[in-house]
């Protein structure tokens, strides 16, 4: 096929009257062919399990729009010089995008709700991730097929989609010469070598820290990870400063204040468990920081919700008005043109309507506390209003997340802000109606999860739908492309997502609680294996409050009704070595732990208020002195561990924007767009340190495995090697950044 002809992008400013795409609407070019749906597929699945262990690891994703096209363009070239193979078009190349940008959406919603059924005290099912997974995918898409017109039409112009005009740069420019995705698999291919060194074969340690004797309680801490430092460099100096911040104030004010004020009492202090006297950092952040944290970020996200609101309301009457005058005019039944295609309506209608139906049966599949799986009563009311409110609150934020994502872009997308609104809302509903029982809650959580999937697949969405408007695109064949890529990646990520959490789970017979009585096993339904000794146990899953007073868990119980292990899970869990002293890798995502406790809080209506109302008071007070209160609470909740990287990668990218004379003003068209050699390469740190770190996370099922890589070189775990190690890491990092794009 003939080279298409080089146009130019259109301005973004011009009305949508007047909207030129890149392909013209007369030009009918390859477009959703089984090759390009295949490799979108792939690469979401791809950037979706690195998004994942990012979300765990942080709280937060990047867009994987960008980096998808620019892998795609080059994936596509090399095929075609090594196999002879016909060069694939900008449109086969969009779909690729469209298609794998469904990864990091659904990941980011799966990783801050899910882990929170195991805080409630149910097990993390695969079928339950699943479901919600897909049902929150096809939910978010099938809310913007009727909003497309309004939004991406209607407003050409006016709602700017920098991401999305920023990947229809990248197509644009792929088609036209100056691929740059080798900056991407370098920076991929060397973090994937230093994360396998240092976190498999154990070369120098994955996290520095030493608590400062004449500072009781401050630890200093680092973790050499080069995806934090990717995401650093991305987020820029700014918000990597108050993230840090924020975990400066937990380790160096509230950890030596608790101390400093508690040592003295010789009694624990609810809700911790322990004297203050015998914590470290860690068990004085565990007890009592992360409620002060968890009250910030509930207060940050209900700021960022509530200062969108105007723009949440604007975003539903327009939306409704648009909807309404398309569909009375009969738009939808005429003959329309190749780029003002989209999926009928009726697919919308009933694809509704089915989502309903699947969330009233799926609401009865909720285990009981014992953790079995029961049918129960499945079409009963409970259900019936869950169901409902997915599906209302699900178009609800779909639109404000759509609307919000063409303002300010998906990355600052408040995503969780309008989960927590859900939660709140779910649960004072549950409330009224008296609905507070164990099962109840998990309904709660569920609710919430599909609807903060749904809002950030559907803002990935109405992105990928202005990409492809620009570029000219069938806006049919993109909503078919990323629902076929949100249900492939929804499977494989659920099931990601437990396997880690399986990975690093503990099963420990150290500090196991004293049972006033034995445990009647005749009402323990349920037996697993235990990996340790290969033996039968019957399984109790402990809820907070039970009548022996053991901690909430899940525990492995013999015949006699005794406690033979205590199971940690890897996900929120407390235990980070076996009793064999092999350490494992445990993955604490801060929103898990703020849904489970409104939920619990709200339902059960018992919270230590007080640590809450400290966080809350603390984000109001960030917000008076003008500065974003949202990433300065995610730094008080993180361990300080995991903020420092990201600050290091926010001092680099100062460095290189001093260095390459930028005033705040003046930017790049390749850095305006995100394609400067350092975002780049920052995305390859962060792709390739996280797979490394989702393989290494499997190795842990074998300790046999996990201790051979571990002793293949021994060498002295120095902190100054690991610090030296990581500082090359950023080193190469401003190199890169400093290089002159090939496409400036």
């Amino acid at each position: 096929m003939a080279q298409i002809e080089k146009t130019s992008l259109p301005p973004i400013a011009e009305p949508a009257s007047t909207h030129k795409p890149y392909i013209p609407d007369e030009q009918v070019i390859p477009e959703f062919t089984v090759s390009a749906v295949l490799a979108g597929a792939v690469l979401g699945i791809v950037f979706g399990a690195s998004s994942l262990y990012l979300v765990l690891k942080v709280g937060m994703t990047i867009s994987a729009s960008i980096p998808v096209a620019v892998l795609s363009i080059t994936l596509f070239r090399a095929f075609t010089k090594v196999f002879g193979i016909r060069r694939r078009t900008i449109l086969e190349n969009n779909i690729v995008q469209t298609t794998g940008s469904a990864g990091e959406s659904i990941a980011f919603g799966v990783g801050v709700t899910m882990p929170a059924v195991m805080i409630l005290g149910f097990e993390m099912e695969i079928a339950r991730v699943m479901v919600v997974s897909v049902l929150g995918g096809i939910l978010g898409i099938l809310m913007m097929i009727p909003l497309r017109r309004a939004f991406i039409v209607k407003q050409h112009g006016t709602l700017k989609y920098p991401e999305g005009t920023a990947c229809a740069d990248v197509l644009i420019i792929g088609e036209t010469g100056g691929s740059t995705a080798k900056t991407v698999f370098i920076g991929f291919g060397l973090a994937f070598v230093y994360k396998f060194l240092m976190g498999a074969l154990k070369l120098w340690k994955d996290v520095v820290s030493r608590p400062l004797p004449w500072f009781q309680g401050a630890t200093p801490a680092l973790e050499a990870d080069p995806a934090l430092l990717g995401v650093g460099y991305i987020i820029g100096t700014k918000i990597s400063c108050i993230m840090v911040a924020g975990g400066v104030l937990s380790y160096f004010v509230f950890v030596p204040a608790i101390h400093f004020f508690g040592d003295g009492l010789k009694d624990p202090l609810f809700p911790g468990t322990k004297t203050i006297a015998s914590m470290d950092a860690d068990e004085i952040r565990s007890a009592y920081v992360l409620y002060i944290g968890a009250g910030a970020v509930a207060t940050g996200g209900i700021i960022s919700l509530f200062r969108a609101l105007p723009l949440i309301a604007a975003s539903l009457i327009s939306g409704l008005r648009d909807m309404r005058a398309t569909m009375s005019s009969g738009e939808a039944r005429a003959a329309v043109k190749r780029t003002e295609r989209d999926m009928p309506m009726r697919f919308v209608l009933f694809g509704s309507l089915a989502l309903v139906v699947i969330g009233w049966l799926f609401m009865g599949l909720a285990p009981e506390a014992r953790g079995e799986l029961t049918l129960g009563t499945v079409f009963n009311f409970t259900n019936l209003i869950a169901s409902l409110l997915i599906v209302l609150f699900g178009f609800l934020f779909v639109t404000v997340s759509s609307r919000l994502t063409g303002e300010i872009g998906s990355s600052s997308n408040p995503i969780s802000g309008m989960t927590v609104a859900t939660l709140l809302l779910t649960c004072l509903i549950f409330l009224v109606l008296g609905w507070t029982s164990l099962s109840d809650r998990l309904i709660a959580i569920s609710v919430a999860a599909v609807v903060c999937i749904a809002s950030s697949n559907g803002g990935t969405t109405s992105q990928d739908l202005k990409t492809g408007y620009l570029v000219g695109a069938t806006p049919k064949f993109q909503q078919w492309a990323i629902l076929i890529g949100s249900i492939s990646s929804a499977l494989v990520i659920g099931a990601i997502l437990v396997l880690l959490n399986q990975a690093s789970t503990v099963y420990t017979q150290k500090n196991l609680p004293i049972l006033s009585k034995s445990l009647d096993v005749a009402q323990l339904n349920r037996q697993e294996i235990c990996p340790e000794d290969e033996k039968t146990y019957y399984v109790w899953q402990a809820v907070e409050g039970n009548p022996q007073g053991v901690p909430q868990g899940k525990y492995f119980v013999d015949q006699k009704g005794k406690i033979r292990f205590l199971v940690d899970p890897g996900i929120n869990g407390k235990v980070s070595r076996r009793d064999n002293g092999v350490a494992v890798q445990k993955f604490k995502p801060p929103q898990a732990r703020l849904f489970a406790l409104i939920t619990d809080g709200i339902l059960r209506q018992k919270l230590p208020w007080t640590l809450v109302l400290l966080g809350v008071c603390i984000a109001v007070v960030m917000e008076l002195c003008g500065l974003p209160s949202l990433p300065f609470a995610v730094g008080v909740y993180l361990p300080l561990s995991s903020s420092s990287p990201i600050f290091v990668g926010g001092l680099v990218r100062y460095l290189v924007d001093k260095f390459r004379k930028k005033s705040a003003g003046e930017r790049t068209a390749d850095e305006a767009s995100d394609m400067s050699p350092g975002v780049l390469f920052s995305t390859g740190y962060i792709a390739g340190g996280a797979i490394a770190g989702v393989i290494i996370a499997f190795f842990t099922f074998s300790d046999r495995l996990t201790t051979y890589l571990g002793s293949l070189i021994p060498v002295p775990q120095y902190d100054s090697i690991a610090l030296a190690a990581f500082g090359l890491l950023a080193v190469v990092l401003m190199y890169f950044g400093l290089r002159k794009s090939e496409n400036a």
